[in-house]
C-alpha cells in the first residue's frame, strides 16, 4: 500500500467516524497498520472507535500507542483525557490527574482548570492547591509575550464581564481578562468584588496587591487586604485597612455599577470588624447598608441573621429576625413574576435557599409552628439541594409528624444522586429509620454508609452500634461504641452499653469496671442499676463457690449502688425490685456471716448514721419492703408477687427466737404460700409458679403434701421438659416413703437435664436407704457437678464410715472407693466449703477433723475439732438433757459438759456433783473430781480446786491426769512442794507411753527450771530422749531446751549427726520411710559442715545401712551411683556458686568420659553450659535448639523436682512464660505423684511468684496457686502473695487494707513476709492520706525495730512534699 493509499483509508476511516460508523473505521485503521505499524492518526482513530464502541481497554491502549509514538501531539493525550472522564474506572480516575498535568503543559490555561477541579474533588491539601494556582497564573503570564491577540477578543470579553457581575461562577473568564490585561483597573476591580463576596481572600492576595499598585487609593485593595490580615491575627493591621477601605468607598465612588457590590463588601468586612469588636457596630453596618440600599435582599437577610444569632431575646422579636427575613422572601417573590422560571429566580440571588431555612428556625424554635417550618426547609431544600441542613430538618420534622413516606422519598432521591462519601445525614437518617422500624441489617449498611462520609463522627458510631446491638452482633456493637468513646471521651452513653453488653455477655467484672467509669463521673441511673445487677450476678457465683465471705461484700455493694438509683428514681419498680433480690440473696450464706451494712434510709433505722449492719433476718424484711414498694408501683405483675412469696419462705427458714419461734414460720409461711397463690392467679402458665408453691406446702409448718403434689404436676404439665419440679416430686415422694415413684421421677429428671445435682441426691438418698452398694460413687458423682451441701455431706459421711471399717481395706470396693478415686482430698476439700457455709454443724467438723488427721494435716485436723465444739449447740444440748429422767451417770456429766460448753459453769459444778453422788465406781469419782477441780480453777477458786485433786489423789484408783493436774497447778502457781510432790506420785504408776511420757517429761524439766537447776532440765530431757529414741516429740523438747538452758551445747552440726546416729540405731532407713531417714539427716549435717570427718563417716555408715537394707530386702539396688551423682552435685554447685563456670563445665565433662549415660551429671552440665552462654551474651536470647536440649535434658531426669524449677526460671529469663508455666505445672504434678507435701508448696508458690510479673495479668492463676497452697496448710508467702495481687489490682480498696494488716500485726508470720506487707501497707496508706493508721504502723515498726520501714516514711513523706 502507498503513501497515498495510507492517506485514503486514513480518510476513510476519519468519514467513518464522522458518520458514527466505528466499526468500519477500525478496519481501515487496521489496514493502514499493516503497513505503516507506528502511524499516529491511525492509533489515534482506533482509540476513539473503539471508545465509541464501548471497549476502554483497547482504546486505552491505542491512545498509550499513540502517546507513545509523538508525545508532544495532544490530539492522544486528549482522547486519553476524554476516555478516562467518560468511563468509571477507579484506575483510570488514578490516571486522569497525570493526564491533566501533561495537557497542562500543552494546552496551558484550558486544562488547567480541569486539573485543579480534580483536585479540588479529591480533597487535596489547600497549600497544594493554591500552589497550582500559583503555577498557572505563572504560566499564563509567561504566555502573554509570546502570544498576540486581537484587542477585539479582549474587548469582547470585557464586554462580557458585566454581565457576569458578581454572579459569575466561570473563573476561566476572570482569569482570561487578569492574564491578559494585567494593566487593566476594570477587571481587577470587579474580580476583587468577587473574591470579597465569597470570602475568599487567600487565593486572592495577588489580585489586591496588584490593584493597589495600580490604585493606591482603592477601597477594594484595601478591604481585601484587612479581612484577609483579620483572617491571619493581625487585628491591627486588620483594623487599619479595613477603616481605610470603608472610608475610600464612601468618599470615592458613587458609580451605581459598583454601589452594591462596595455595600455589600463593607458591610461584610465591618461584619468581619464586629467579631473583632462588638454585634452593635455590626449591627450598625448592617442597617446603614440596608437604609442605603433598600431593595438589596442580601442585606436583610444579612440583618435577619445577625438577629437570630444574638440570641434567644431577638429571636423571639418578630419586628427583627422574623421581619427581615420576609422581607427577603417578599422581594424574592416581586422579582419572581420578571423571570420565566425558578431556576432564573434561584439564580438571582443564590441567598433565597438561607432566607428560607432561617424562616424555618424561626417557626420550629420560636413560634413552635411545625407546619410552616416543615414548608419553609423543605422550600429551602427545593431551591438548593445541597443544602443539607435544610434537608435533615425537613426529614425529621416529617417524622416527627408520621409522614415516613415523605421523609424516605426526601432521603431516596438524595441518596440516589449521592456520591460514594457524601450526603452523610440523609444515610444516618435513614438508617435511624430502619433501626427505629427494626429492619437492622439495612441500618447497618445505611449507618456504614453514613461514616465513610465522616468517620470521626462519634455520634454516628453510637448508631452503629445501637444497630449491631439490635442484630445481636455483640463483638461489633462493643467495637463501635469503643470507637464513639475514643472520638467523644466524655460520652457516657458509649460506655455505658459496652458495659450493657458485656454484662448480657455474661463477662461481669469487665462490666462492672466500665459501670463504676460511670458512676465515678455522674449518678447515671442505668449505670447504676447495671452495676447493682452485675455485682448480685457475681455474689451468686461466689456463694455457688462458697465463697461467702466475697458474696457478702458484693451484695453490700449492689445494695449500696441500687439505692442510690432508687433515691434518684423511686418511681421504677424495677429498681426496687433488683433491691429485694439483692437482699434476700444473702438467705444462702450462714447466718453469722450474713451481716450487711445497709443505708439508714432503706433499713428505717436512724437516719442520722449512714448505714446500718442488719443480720440475716433483717436483711430479709428490708429485702419484704423493697418487694411491698415495687408491687405499689406494678401490683399487677406476678413476678413480684412470687419474688415476695420467695422472700417470706426465705424468712420462715431463719430462725427467729424474739419473734415467737413456731408460730412466726407458720405465718410466713402462710404469707408465701397467698402470694404464689396470687401469681398463679395472675398467671398460671408458668412453671416456676407452681413449684415455688409446691415446695413451700410442704415445708415444716404447713405439709400440706396433697396441695404440694399437684401443684408439681401442673408445673410439669405448664412445662414437661422441668427437671426441677420431676425432682421435686421425687423428693416429696421419698419423703412419703414410696421409694418407686421417688425413683422414677428422679429417673426422669436424669434424663432430662444429666448435670443437674438434686436428682442425683435424690437417688443417692434411696440408694443409702436400700442398702446399695451404688451409694457412695452416687454422693461422689454429686460433688462432681457443683458443691450442694446434702451431696457433700452424704458423701462425707460415707467417706469416713469406709475408713473407719478396717475389716475392708483389702477388699475391691476400698480400693475403688477410697484409692483410685482420691476419695479422702476430694471429701477433705468439699466438706471444707459445706464447713464455711454451714457453721453450725458438729458432725461436719468431726468428719473434717477426721479426713484431716489421715491427710496427715494435723493443725488443719486440730482446728477442725475445736470448732466442732464452738459450732455446737450447747443451749439445746441443755434442753434436750433436761426433758429427760438424768439418772445415769453418763447422762450427768453429758448435762454438766453441756452447761460448760454453753458457759454456765456452776450449772456444769452441779451437775458433776449430781453425777458424783451417783457414781460407784472409783475410776468413774475420779475422773469427775478432776473435771470439777478444773472448773474450780476457771472461776478462781484455788484451794477448791487444790483440796479436789488432792482428795482424787488419795481414792484406791488414782488416775494419771488427776495428778498432771495437780502438778500442773503448782508449776502455774510456782509452787515447787506441791508440783515435786504430785509429779512424785506420778512417777510412781509405773512406765507410760506415747503423751504421757512427753507430759511427764515436759512436767519433769519445767519443775527443775523452776527449782533453778538448768543443768539437771538438759539431764532429765536427754534421759527421756535415750529411752525413748524414737519419739519425735522428745526430739523437738530437747533441741528447744538445750538452747535456752544450755546453750553452750546448743551445736546444730551436733544435733544433725546425733539424730543420724540415733535414726542408724533404730534402724530407720529409706525403706521405712522415705523422707525421714538416716541417710537424709546425714546428708544435711554433711552440707552444714563438709570439713567434719565425723559427718562424712555417719554418711558412710547411713549408705552402708541403705545397701545392707537394699540386699535383705532382694531388691539389689546399689546406692553407689546415687551418692556419686549427689556429691557431684555438691561439687559442680560450689564452683558454680563460686563463678568457677569452666572448672565446674571440666568436672562435668570428666564423669560423663567414665559414665556417658549418667542423665544427672548431663543435666549439672547442661546446666553449667546455659549459665555460660547467659553471661556470655548479656541479654541475648537462647537459640531454640539450645531450649530444646536444655528440655530434653530435664526429660531425661522425670523426678528431679529441681531440674523443672530450673527450666521454668531459664524461660522465664527468656521471656517465654507460657513454656515456663508449664514446667511449673509439670514439677507440681510430680511432687503430687511422689507425696511431697513442701515440693508442691515450693512448685506453687513459683508459679504465683510467675505469674506476678509486671507484664502478666494472670489473677486467676493466682488465685488458683495460692488457694491450693493454703488448702494445704498454712502459707504466710501465700497470703502475701494474695495481698499483693489484691495492692496490684485495687490498690485503694479497703480489702487490700486488711490482707495487708492481716499479715503486719500477726506474731507468727517470718519477719521478711511481715516487713514486706509493711512496706505495701505504708504505701496504700499513704496513697489514701489516713494519717492516724499510718501512725499506727509506724509505732508498730518503732516497737519491732523495723528502721528501714521509718526510712521509708521519710522518703515517702518528703516526695510528697
Amino acid at each position: 500500500m502507498s503513501n497515498k493509499e495510507v492517506k485514503a483509508a486514513l480518510k476513510s476511516a476519519r468519514e467513518a467516524i464522522k458518520n458514527k460508523e466505528f466499526k468500519e473505521a477500525l478496519k481501515h485503521c487496521k489496514a493502514v497498520l499493516k503497513l505503516e505499524k507506528n502511524n499516529y492518526n491511525a492509533w489515534v482513530f482506533i482509540g476513539l472507535a473503539a471508545s465509541e464502541l464501548e471497549q476502554p481497554d483497547q482504546s486505552q491502549t491505542a491512545y498509550k500507542k499513540a502517546v507513545e509514538l509523538e508525545p508532544e501531539q495532544l490530539l492522544a493525550w486528549q482522547g486519553l483525557a476524554n476516555l478516562y472522564e467518560k468511563t468509571d474506572q477507579w484506575d483510570f480516575k488514578v490516571e486522569l490527574p497525570n493526564i491533566y498535568q501533561k495537557l497542562v503543559e500543552l494546552y496551558l490555561a484550558k486544562v488547567w482548570l480541569q486539573l485543579i477541579q480534580v483536585k479540588e474533588e479529591e480533597a487535596v491539601d489547600k497549600k497544594e492547591l493554591l500552589q497550582l494556582w500559583q503555577q498557572m497564573t505563572q504560566l499564563l503570564s509567561d504566555c502573554i509575550n509570546e502570544e498576540e491577540q486581537d484587542n477585539n477578543e479582549t474587548q469582547q470579553h470585557v464586554s462580557y464581564f458585566p454581565k457576569c457581575g458578581l454572579k459569575l461562577s466561570n473563573m476561566k473568564c476572570f482569569l482570561f481578562l487578569l492574564i491578559r490585561n494585567l494593566f487593566l483597573l476594570y477587571p481587577l476591580e470587579v474580580l476583587c468584588s468577587y473574591y470579597l463576596k465569597t470570602g475568599n481572600t487567600l487565593l486572592s492576595f495577588g489580585c489586591f496587591s496588584r490593584l493597589l499598585d495600580l490604585a493606591p487609593n482603592s477601597g477594594l485593595g484595601h478591604l481585601g487586604l484587612g479581612t484577609k490580615a483579620l483572617q491571619e491575627g493581625r487585628f491591627k493591621d486588620a483594623t487599619k485597612d479595613l477603616a481605610q477601605g470603608k472610608f475610600v468607598h464612601q468618599q470615592t465612588i458613587s458609580s451605581p455599577r459598583y454601589n452594591q457590590t462596595i455595600h455589600l463588601c463593607g458591610a461584610k468586612s465591618l461584619a468581619l470588624l464586629g467579631e473583632l469588636f462588638s454585634l452593635p457596630l455590626l449591627l450598625f453596618s448592617f442597617l446603614k447598608a440596608a437604609s442605603q440600599s433598600p431593595d438589596c435582599g442580601e442585606y436583610y437577610f444579612l440583618l435577619g441573621k445577625l438577629y437570630w444569632d444574638m440570641g434567644e431575646e431577638t429571636r423571639k422579636d418578630r419586628s427583627k429576625a422574623h421581619t427581615h427575613l420576609l422581607k427577603v422572601r417578599a422581594e424574592w417573590n416581586l422579582r419572581l413574576k420578571s423571570f420565566m422560571c425558578p431556576f432564573q429566580a434561584a439564580k438571582f440571588d443564590p441567598h433565597l435557599g438561607c432566607v428560607f431555612r432561617y424562616l424555618g428556625h424561626y417557626y420550629r424554635e420560636v413560634a413552635n409552628d411545625h407546619g410552616r417550618a416543615r414548608g419553609c426547609y423543605k422550600k429551602a431544600f427545593e431551591m438548593d439541594d445541597d443544602d443539607a441542613e435544610s434537608g435533615a430538618a425537613s426529614v425529621d420534622l416529617s417524622m416527627e409528624q408520621d409522614d415516613m413516606d415523605t421523609a424516605l422519598a426526601i432521603l431516596q432521591s438524595v441518596i440516589e444522586k449521592a456520591t460514594p462519601g457524601s450526603a452523610k445525614w440523609a444515610w444516618m437518617r435513614r438508617g435511624l429509620y430502619y433501626l427505629k422500624v427494626g429492619e437492622h441489617q439495612q441500618a447497618v449498611a445505611d449507618l456504614q454508609a453514613a461514616l465513610r462520609a465522616d468517620p470521626e463522627d462519634w455520634v454516628c458510631w453510637e448508631c452503629l452500634g445501637e444497630a449491631y446491638l439490635n442484630r445481636r452482633s455483640f463483638t461489633a456493637a462493643l467495637k463501635a461504641f469503643g470507637k464513639a468513646h475514643q472520638l467523644q471521651p466524655s460520652s457516657i452513653y458509649s460506655v455505658y452499653q459496652a458495659a450493657a453488653i458485656k454484662q448480657t455477655l455474661g463477662k461481669f467484672k469487665e462490666a462492672v469496671a466500665e459501670y463504676l467509669q460511670i458512676t465515678a463521673q455522674q449518678d447515671y441511673v442505668p449505670a447504676l442499676k447495671g452495676l447493682g445487677e452485675c455485682q448480685l450476678s457475681l455474689a451468686k457465683g461466689l456463694m455457688e463457690d462458697c465463697r461467702d465471705g466475697g458474696a457478702i461484700d458484693l451484695i453490700q455493694q449492689a445494695i449500696q449502688n441500687l439505692f442510690r438509683a432508687v433515691v434518684l428514681r423511686p418511681d421504677l419498680s424495677c429498681l426496687w425490685k433488683l433491691l429485694g433480690d439483692a437482699c434476700t440473696a444473702v438467705s444462702t450464706v450462714s447466718s453469722n456471716r450474713a451481716q450487711v451494712l445497709v443505708p439508714a434510709l432503706l433499713a428505717g433505722l436512724d437516719s442520722n448514721t449512714q448505714s446500718h449492719a442488719l443480720n440475716q433476718a433483717q436483711t430479709l424484711k428490708v429485702g419484704e419492703r423493697c418487694y411491698v414498694r415495687a408491687l405499689k408501683l406494678m401490683s399487677e405483675v406476678p413476678s413480684l408477687w412470687y419474688d415476695l412469696g420467695l422472700n417470706y419462705y426465705r424468712q420462715s427458714s431463719v430462725p427467729r427466737p424474739d419473734e415467737g419461734g413456731q408460730d412466726s414460720q407458720s405465718l410466713l409461711l402462710e404469707k408465701a404460700q397467698q402470694c404464689l397463690k396470687k401469681a398463679i392467679m395472675m398467671d398460671s402458665g408458668t412453671h416456676s409458679y407452681w413449684n415455688a408453691l409446691g415446695v413451700i406446702s410442704m415445708s415444716k409448718g404447713l405439709e400440706n403434701f396433697a396441695l404440694a403434689q399437684h401443684c408439681f404436676i401442673k408445673s410439669i404439665q405448664v412445662e414437661p421438659n422441668n427437671v426441677v419440679a420431676w425432682t421435686n416430686l421425687g423428693t416429696l415422694y421419698l419423703k412419703k416413703d414410696n421409694i418407686e415413684l421417688a425413683h422414677e421421677a428422679f429417673k426422669i429428671a436424669q434424663s432430662l437435664e444429666p448435670l443437674y445435682v438434686n436428682c442425683w441426691i435424690g437417688q443417692a438418698l434411696i440408694a443409702e436407704r436400700v442398702g446399695s452398694y451404688d451409694t457412695m460413687d452416687l454422693f461422689r458423682h454429686t460433688t462432681e457437678l457443683s458443691t450442694h451441701m446434702e451431696g457433700v455431706k452424704g458423701y462425707a459421711f460415707w467417706v469416713c464410715s469406709t475408713l473407719l471399717d478396717k475389716s475392708n481395706r483389702d477388699s475391691e470396693l476400698y480400693r475403688y472407693n477410697i484409692v483410685q478415686m482420691n476419695a479422702i482430698s476430694a471429701a477433705q476439700v468439699a466438706l471444707s466449703k459445706y464447713t464455711e457455709r454451714i457453721q453450725s454443724d458438729p458432725d461436719a467438723f468431726i468428719m473434717l477433723g477426721y479426713m484431716n488427721e489421715h491427710l496427715q494435716l494435723k493443725r488443719q485436723a486440730l482446728q477442725a475439732y475445736k470448732r466442732c465444739f464452738t459450732s455446737g449447740q450447747s443451749e439445746e444440748a441443755v434442753r434436750v438433757y433436761n426433758s429427760i429422767p438424768l439418772q445415769e451417770v453418763s447422762d450427768l456429766a453429758g448435762l454438766a459438759l453441756a452447761y460448760c460448753r454453753a458457759g454456765l459453769i456452776p450449772e456444769s459444778i452441779n451437775a458433776y456433783e449430781r453425777a458424783l453422788a451417783v457414781a460407784s465406781i472409783e475410776k468413774e469419782k475420779a475422773y469427775i473430781l478432776t473435771a470439777v477441780a478444773l472448773l474450780q480453777h476457771r472461776q478462781g477458786n484455788l484451794d477448791s480446786a487444790k483440796t479436789l485433786l488432792f482428795k482424787c489423789s488419795m481414792l484406791k484408783e488414782p488416775i494419771a491426769e488427776s495428778l498432771l493436774c495437780l502438778c500442773a497447778l503448782g508449776l502455774v502457781h510456782s509452787d515447787a512442794t506441791l508440783a515435786a510432790a504430785a509429779l512424785t506420785e506420778l512417777l510412781k504408776q509405773g512406765s507410760a507411753s506415747g503423751k504421757v511420757t512427753e507430759q511427764r517429761c515436759l512436767l519433769t524439766c519445767a519443775l527443775l527450771a523452776l527449782q533453778g537447776n538448768y543443768s539437771a532440765v538438759q539431764r532429765e530431757a536427754s534421759r527421756a530422749v535415750h529411752s525413748n529414741p524414737g519419739n519425735p516429740s522428745l526430739w523437738a523438747l530437747l533441741s528447744r531446751l538445750i538452747p535456752q538452758y544450755y546453750p553452750r551445747k546448743a551445736n546444730v552440726r551436733l544435733a544433725l549427726l546425733y539424730s543420724g546416729v540415733n535414726q542408724l540405731a533404730s534402724g530407720r532407713h529409706s525403706e521405712e520411710n522415705s523422707h525421714r531417714n538416716a541417710l537424709k539427716t546425714m546428708q544435711r549435717a554433711v552440707l552444714l559442715c563438709p570439713d567434719d570427718p565425723a559427718t562424712w563417716a555417719g554418711l558412710m555408715a547411713a549408705c552402708h545401712t541403705e545397701n545392707t537394707s537394699c540386699y535383705l530386702s532382694a531388691l539389689y539396688v546399689c546406692l553407689t551411683q546415687t551418692l556419686e551423682a549427689w556429691v557431684l552435685q555438691q561439687a559442680v554447685t560450689g564452683l558454680t556458686l563460686g563463678g568457677q563456670l569452666e572448672q565446674a563445665e571440666a568436672l562435668c565433662t570428666q564423669v560423663l568420659n567414665v559414665s556417658p549415660e549418667h542423665p544427672t551429671v548431663m543435666l549439672s552440665l547442661r546446666q553449667v553450659q546455659c549459665q555460660r552462654l547467659l553471661l556470655a551474651g548479656g541479654g541475648t536470647a537462647l537459640p531454640d535448639s539450645v531450649l530444646e536440649q536444655l528440655n530434653n535434658t530435664v526429660m531425661m531426669n522425670p523426678t528431679n523436682l529441681g531440674a523443672w524449677h530450673w527450666l521454668a526460671e531459664v524461660y522465664r529469663s527468656q521471656g517465654l512464660l507460657v513454656q515456663a508455666v508449664l514446667a511449673y505445672r509439670q514439677s507440681l504434678q510430680l511432687a503430687s505423684q511422689l507425696g511431697l507435701h513442701s515440693s508442691q508448696v515450693a512448685s506453687l508458690l513459683r508459679l504465683a511468684l510467675l505469674a506476678l510479673e509486671p507484664c502478666l495479668d494472670w489473677t486467676d492463676m493466682i488465685l488458683e496457686a495460692t488457694t491450693e497452697v493454703l488448702k494445704l496448710g498454712s502459707s504466710p508467702m501465700a497470703l502475701l502473695f494474695q495481698a499483693l495481687l489484691q495492692y496490684v489490682t485495687k490498690m485503694a480498696a479497703r480489702e487490700t487494707r486488711r490482707l495487708l494488716e492481716r499479715l503486719v500485726y500477726s506474731q507468727d508470720f517470718p519477719v521478711t513476709v511481715v516487713q514486706v506487707a509493711s512496706w505495701y501497707l505504708l504505701r496504700h496508706l499513704h496513697a489514701k492520706n489516713d494519717q492516724e493508721l499510718m501512725n499506727v504502723l509506724l509505732q508498730h515498726a518503732k516497737m519491732n525495730g523495723d528502721q528501714r520501714l521509718l526510712e521509708f516514711h521519710s522518703l515517702l513523706a518528703s516526695s510528697s512534699t
